[in-house]
């Protein structure tokens, strides 16, 4: 540790011999209260939210703490939400707090922090102690001093030696405890190599298998909009054209007219494959972005869509996809099933390199995530793309979904 660590850790630790106690014993009150009033009338169950939330605060805290005081790679993260989409979403947030892992390694660290603190306090104390027991042997006045911690009669010189000694060893335990914070904190707080590996095997597992998922979605509704939609047509524009040629001779005028009708469909079945094409991967999102292609999502929306789009730069082509995919899921879904009459999207970067969006519509709500519906496939979408999206729909609405996506901007 250099000097100039070792003296901030001392003034951390310093301040949470005050500040620990406090934070512990306000936790420890809400959590005990709140759980001994569950059964009178429920009245505790009023505290349980309140608990969570200071869980939380206390382990961002200290996780800000440690990777400010030490410049060290603390991951950051946020406050864990839960992935429901019904009226049960926010108790699932409030749940999540207490059984976070993450919450409790940072309570527990910042508990042994405080422990640590209390006992520099003692040292400070017999330091100042020692200096102030020194400092009065040598201007003398007497030839006998009492010790003060033991009451024992020293003379000058063996006041002076007393004073000095715990002076340095004083010193030397508040070294030590600096050091013994440094290596309990990062052992805590920060993941090992093999726990990070661990944790990027498991993630790049996820994303395969959502990137599979998606796919498999994709693929499933580009083989429903083939056999919903342009294989019937042309489909009918064969079956025209036949009839065409057997009247081509003995009515000219009728194989005329349907000659005029096969080629109207098959007008009709090259829009039908454009707008499929589009819906696989626009040109205009690679040629002029994100913007650009949403402002074309929302001119063709068939409700008022209000698009706020604050970037600056290009992302990812995987990035931008993901987000174009995400939004133009949520308008469709808007459109056709939510009662809205009007929708807002507000698309952002955001801290930690992240790629944001917020839609919100103020239909009808129920919106929730079905295996294999339009909202599994864009959340799996998402997830390939390393990112994540929260979905709000309560009966009656509002609804309301936010993604986030890691870009590089």
């Amino acid at each position: 540790m250099t000097r100039k660590s070792t003296i901030a850790t001392a003034a951390h630790l310093a301040a949470l011999s005050l500040l620990g106690p406090l934070a512990i014993a306000a936790l420890t009150a809400v959590a005990a209260t709140s759980f001994g009033l569950v059964f009178v009338g429920g009245i505790g169950l009023l505290l349980v939210p309140i608990a969570g939330y200071l869980i939380w605060a206390i382990a961002w805290f200290e996780e800000n703490r440690i990777a400010g005081l030490y410049r060290a790679p603390v991951p950051e993260r946020r406050m864990p939400r839960s992935t429901r989409t019904d009226w049960l979403r926010w108790p699932h947030t409030i749940v999540k707090q207490f059984t976070s892992r993450d919450n409790w390694r940072s309570l527990l660290n910042i508990t042994i922090a405080t422990i640590l603190g209390v006992f520099s306090i003692f040292l400070w104390q017999a330091a100042l102690t020692g200096s102030v027991f020194a400092a009065s042997a040598i201007r003398g006045g007497t030839d006998s001093f009492a010790d003060p911690w033991f009451d024992i009669s020293l003379s000058r010189g063996g006041a002076i030696t007393v004073g000095v000694l715990a002076f340095i060893a004083a010193l030397v335990g508040v070294y030590v405890l600096t050091v013994a914070h440094r290596s309990v904190s990062l052992q805590l707080m920060v993941p090992s190599r093999e726990a990070e590996y661990a944790q990027q095997a498991s993630a790049a597992a996820v994303r395969r298998e959502e990137a599979m998922r998606a796919a498999e979605v994709e693929r499933t509704r580009i083989e429903r909009d083939l056999h919903d939609g342009v294989q019937p047509r042309l489909v009918s524009v064969g079956m025209t054209l036949g009839m065409a040629k057997a009247k081509l001779e003995s009515d000219p005028e009728a194989a005329a007219a349907l000659i005029e009708e096969a080629h109207a469909s098959t007008k009709e079945a090259i829009t039908e494959l454009r707008q499929l094409a589009r819906g696989i991967h626009p040109a205009v999102l690679e040629d002029r972005g994100l913007d650009a292609a949403l402002s074309a999502v929302a001119a063709r929306s068939h409700i008022p869509v209000q698009l706020d789009v604050q970037l600056d730069g290009r992302c990812s082509q995987v990035a931008e996809a993901a987000m174009y995919f995400a939004v133009s899921e949520a308008l469709t879904n808007a459109a056709k099933h939510s009662g809205a009459t009007s929708c807002r999207v507000t698309i952002m970067p955001r801290p930690g390199n992240l790629l944001w969006a917020r839609i919100e519509d103020n239909g009808n709500g129920g919106a929730h995530r079905v295996p294999g519906g339009g909202i599994d496939g864009v959340a799996n979408r998402v997830a390939a793309a390393g990112g994540s999206m929260y979905v709000v729909s309560p009966p009656g609405g509002p609804t309301l979904i936010e993604v986030s996506i890691p870009c590089a901007f």
